[in-house]
């Protein structure tokens, strides 16, 4: 059942963050005598969008998996032994799985005007981040920000538990509006992997792990091991650490 709700909370997400793109952050438009244009990108709504739909997500689903949705999450939990090596590894298949399937409903609800922004396909900016590694450190932050919050409210034993689902849909929801003007601000592999797969555009496939898969990754463990063994004290709970949460 934990897959299964992984799987379908991950197609959820996805589904919804690459609609809100695909509607709210267009393309630059060719225009004669002028050249491209760029239309106004409300990353505000996005943001909003990511917010609100991880909160319904995580107050449903979360008592049957966790609802982690995001192979980052999972590393981050993994890494701290919440979840089972293999547990961990099924997860993020469904995980990947189901952000396929959601950038796939919305290739097919919006074939026409999807293709600008290749269905919802994260993009970094060069302009604004400058180089790569700027777009690595800007998705790596906003991972970091996301995993803290998950370890702190809903892995922390003395966590809001109730306000775990606002709290993680919150900061989601303004990580995105902070970088998604740099990298398209998916902090999140399974939400990158799935638009990319259905568009068949990862550029330049290196960079694209580089930025969409390592940096998360990477953010994601800084995050969970620094707030566990900095205010969790695994010490009192024995070698093994708490009962895994999926």
């Amino acid at each position: 059942a934990a897959y299964i709700a992984e799987f379908i909370g991950t197609f959820g997400l996805v589904f919804a963050i690459t609609m809100s793109v695909v509607l709210f952050v267009p393309a630059p438009v060719m225009q004669p005598g002028v050249g491209a244009y760029q239309p106004f990108q409300d990353f505000a709504v996005v943001g909003l969008v990511h917010a609100f739909v991880l909160f319904a997500l995580i107050q449903t689903l979360a008592i049957i998996s966790g609802a982690h949705f995001n192979p980052a999450i999972t590393l981050g939990l993994a890494a701290i032994r919440q979840i089972r090596i293999v547990d961990a590894g099924i997860y993020v298949v469904m995980q990947l799985a189901g952000g396929t399937l959601g950038a796939l409903f919305t290739k097919a609800l919006v074939t026409d005007i999807g293709k600008g922004v290749n269905y919802g396909a994260p993009g970094i900016n060069v302009a604004r981040v400058g180089t790569t590694l700027g777009g690595m450190g800007a998705e790596a932050i906003g991972t970091f920000f996301l995993v803290w919050a998950v370890v702190g409210v809903a892995v922390n034993p003395a966590g809001l538990k109730d306000w775990s689902g606002l709290a993680i849909g919150a900061t989601l929801g303004f990580v995105v509006m902070i970088i998604g003007p740099l990298t398209g601000g998916s902090v999140n592999p399974a939400r990158a992997f799935g638009p990319a797969i259905v568009s068949h555009h990862f550029g330049d496939a290196g960079k694209w792990l580089l930025l969409y898969a390592l940096s998360p990754a990477v953010g994601a463990v800084l995050a969970a091991g620094g707030y566990f063994w900095l205010f969790i004290q695994p010490g009192k709970k024995g070698a093994a650490g708490m009962e895994p949460v999926g």
